[in-house]
């Protein structure tokens, strides 16, 4: 596990990661650097110093000018295209995902790359149609470069092609659902599941006698800007808290919202306070938008929100709803087990030097679970999905307080199922569903809710219609 240097290591990479012009101007720099070493050897070819080899292209100074001023302006043309396709791309996102799933889109590798490819080939084409003119042997044609030039155009070839087939399957909402599962996944995979940061032996104070402490006596400090909280550099507040030997109480973790003068934390003793708060804004960043690193439960409310517009009347989308809930119950998987969010952050001699918020368990399973299971209202596939999902979390969730609230859940799930259900083959369904739930609780446990009509020979054969299964 990496712990608080990866979060900010990483905090720092999405911060770069997400735009559309870094990765172009960075092959663009590669390319004019890749020119400069063609043209010293063209130069040097020119002066009769070497010979080019057979494979080089030969030609007139016209004809070069008028090849690499074609290979130019077809190449602009195409960079017209992919940043118009890519607008559309990031449009399409927009409506169907939501404006949250833009960034996912901004941020991909395979169109920032294909981008920067065909900028950097226009440079490198228009640098080397520059290049090309008088000298005193006569006129100076780059060969080389000229050659460099076609093979830019062959790969360039290449990656539009490339490109288009990752567009296409970029948009393709099953693999936009596993991609941020699959980033969430890695998020979850390295969070550190210790409850203290620091070395040393444990000393001072407890953890709860300095809530107790900043309960009674503790001094506020607002934030100076509005804006999501993105990231919080716990290192540099135990650092800040040391050097005022003081205890720093943080109310709200990364992903919510502050608005200037909003108390953003808390400090005991209170006369440490003026010179904690001096220093606070290099230990947490705001911004205009939440990002993944330390919010694990953006990635949820993302699987969310894709859920929620598929369930809607207007798209009435039933499989992708189901294949949220799906990577849901992967997600939730991974954490169910080891998962155990830093809550203290210790100095070096082991005093507790910063008191964090941060989500739960418990809380997580509800913000996933229950909006879905508002929205799925009459709907029994949904809820059957939802029930499938909450027995493999059980499964694997060996903490009896943890299953707690799934087992609500699925009690939520079911007075859903009974009150808005109207056919009874369905309610049976679902209700099937749910007593799987509670036999993997308590094998011996009775229904716990209502009178269950029996589905033995709902068919009339003995055999049943599983609406959450495969068609046969």
């Amino acid at each position: 596990m990496r712990g608080q240097a990866y979060f900010e290591a990483d905090w720092r990479r999405e911060q770069l990661r997400t735009n559309l012009w870094l990765v172009p101007i960075v092959q663009t720099l590669g390319i004019v650097l890749l020119f400069a070493l063609t043209y010293a050897i063209d130069r040097t070819a020119y002066d009769g110093i070497i010979t080019l080899p057979s494979w080089v292209l030969n030609g007139s100074a016209d004809s070069a000018r008028a090849v690499l001023a074609t290979i130019a302006a077809a190449i602009i043309t195409v960079v017209g295209i992919v940043f118009s396709i890519t607008i559309v791309a990031l449009t399409l996102a927009s409506t169907q995902f939501g404006p949250r799933m833009l960034r996912n889109f901004v941020r991909d590798p395979g169109t920032q790359v294909s981008l920067g490819t065909f900028v950097a080939s226009f440079s490198y084409a228009t640098i080397s149609l520059v290049s090309v003119g008088g000298g005193p042997h006569g006129d100076f044609v780059p060969h080389l470069s000229i050659t460099v030039t076609f093979i830019l155009t062959l790969v360039d070839v290449a990656v539009l092609i490339f490109f288009f087939n990752h567009i296409a399957a970029m948009i393709q909402l099953p693999v936009v659902i596993a991609r941020i599962a699959q980033t969430l996944a890695v998020e979850i995979d390295n969070l550190d599941p210790g409850e203290s940061y620091g070395v040393g032996a444990l000393r001072g104070p407890s953890r709860e006698e300095l809530l107790e402490n900043l309960a009674e006596s503790g001094a506020p400090i607002v934030t100076p800007r509005s804006g999501y909280l993105q990231v919080i550099r716990h290192d540099v507040l135990v650092k800040i808290a040391t050097k005022a030997n003081a205890v720093v109480q943080l109310p709200y973790r990364p992903g919510h919202f502050l608005v200037a003068g909003q108390v953003v934390a808390w400090v005991w003793p209170p006369e440490a306070a003026p010179a904690v708060a001096t220093r606070l804004a290099l230990g947490h960043v705001t911004g205009a938008y939440r990002t993944l690193p330390q919010d694990i439960s953006f990635g949820f409310d993302q699987l969310v929100e894709i859920a929620l517009r598929a369930l809607s009347p207007a798209v009435n989308d039933t499989f992708t709803g189901m294949t949220c809930i799906d990577w849901i119950a992967d997600c939730l998987c991974r954490i169910s087990t080891s998962w155990r969010p830093q809550r203290v952050r210790r100095d070096a001699k082991g005093n507790i030097r910063v008191i964090a918020f941060v989500a739960d368990f418990n809380r997580l399973v509800e913000r996933t679970f229950d909006t879905i299971r508002q929205a799925a209202a009459g709907m029994p596939a949904i809820m059957i999905r939802q029930l499938d999902a909450l027995a493999k979390v059980i499964e694997q969730t060996p903490d009896r307080k943890r299953r707690t609230v799934l087992i609500r859940e699925a009690d939520a799930i079911q007075r859903l199922n009974l009150a808005t259900v109207s056919e009874p083959t369905d309610r049976d369904d679902v209700t099937r569903r749910y007593e799987v739930i509670m036999a993997l609780v308590d094998p011996n446990a009775p229904p716990r809710l209502g009178e269950i009509q029996s589905i033995a020979d709902s068919n009339g054969d003995g055999s049943h219609y599983d609406k959450a299964s495969p068609a046969l």
